[in-house]
C-alpha cells in the first residue's frame, strides 16, 4: 500500500441510504481472492440492466463521474455482512475515499485496513456535498480534515492507528514488521519462569 496523505478529487454522489455490502459487490462475484477486476462488478445490479446495458440514470454511469475518486454516499453506507471485497471493489474502480453521515463499523474498519479512506461528516456538510456533486475536495488524512471549494474546513474522526497506517502506507502486518527490533529486545530480556 502506498502512503495516503491527501486525496484531491471531484466527487460523485450516490445519495441512496442503507447501501449494503451485497449491493456494493454481490455475493455471486466473490469467487476470487485477488482484488483485480472487482471494480467492474461494483454496484453491478444498480449500474446495469439484466441484459448488461448501463442504467443511464445511475450516478456512476454519467460522464461527469469519470475520474472521480471520492464517493459521497447516503446514510448508513456499507451496512450488512462483513465483506472485505466491498472496499476492494471500490478501490479497484478508482475510489480513494467515501464520505457519508454514517458508515457501518465493519465496512469502515475493512476500508481503512485496505487503504480506502472513510470520512464521516455532519448532516449540513453532507447535504451540501449531495447538492454540489462534482465539487473538488481536498482530504488531508494526516490532519483529518476535508476542505470544501469555498475554503471551509471540516474535521472528521479517524482512528489513530488507522491514520498512522494510511500515512505510512502500511497495513497491520507492516506495522508489526516495523516493530521487529523492539520485539527482539523484549524477547531477549524476557525471563522464563516455570
Amino acid at each position: 500500500m502506498k502512503p495516503i496523505l491527501r486525496i484531491k478529487s471531484r466527487t460523485v454522489a450516490l445519495p441512496t441510504k442503507d447501501i449494503d455490502t451485497d449491493q456494493i459487490i454481490a455475493a455471486r462475484f466473490l469467487t476470487t481472492t485477488t482484488r483485480e477486476g472487482l471494480g467492474d462488478k461494483l454496484f453491478y445490479d444498480l449500474r446495469f440492466n439484466k441484459d448488461g446495458g448501463k442504467k443511464m440514470d445511475f450516478p456512476l454511469n454519467s460522464s461527469e463521474a469519470t475520474g472521480c475518486a471520492i464517493l459521497v454516499a447516503g446514510n448508513n453506507f456499507g451496512c450488512g455482512s462483513s465483506r472485505e471485497h466491498a472496499p476492494w471493489a471500490l478501490l479497484d474502480y478508482g475510489f480513494r475515499a467515501v464520505i457519508s453521515t454514517e458508515i457501518a463499523d465493519i465496512f469502515r474498519n475493512n476500508s481503512l485496513k485496505n487503504g480506502l479512506v472513510t470520512v464521516v461528516v455532519d448532516r449540513d456538510t453532507h447535504q451540501w456535498l449531495l447538492e454540489n456533486q462534482g465539487a473538488e475536495l481536498d482530504i488531508d488524512v494526516r490532519a483529518s480534515t476535508l476542505t470544501l471549494p469555498n475554503g471551509k474546513v471540516v474535521e472528521f474522526p479517524i482512528d489513530e492507528f488507522a491514520r498512522h497506517c494510511l500515512v505510512e502506507g502500511i497495513d497491520q502486518l507492516g506495522y508489526l514488521q516495523q516493530q521487529s527490533d523492539a520485539i527482539d529486545r523484549f524477547e531477549e530480556n524476557r525471563t522464563w519462569t516455570p
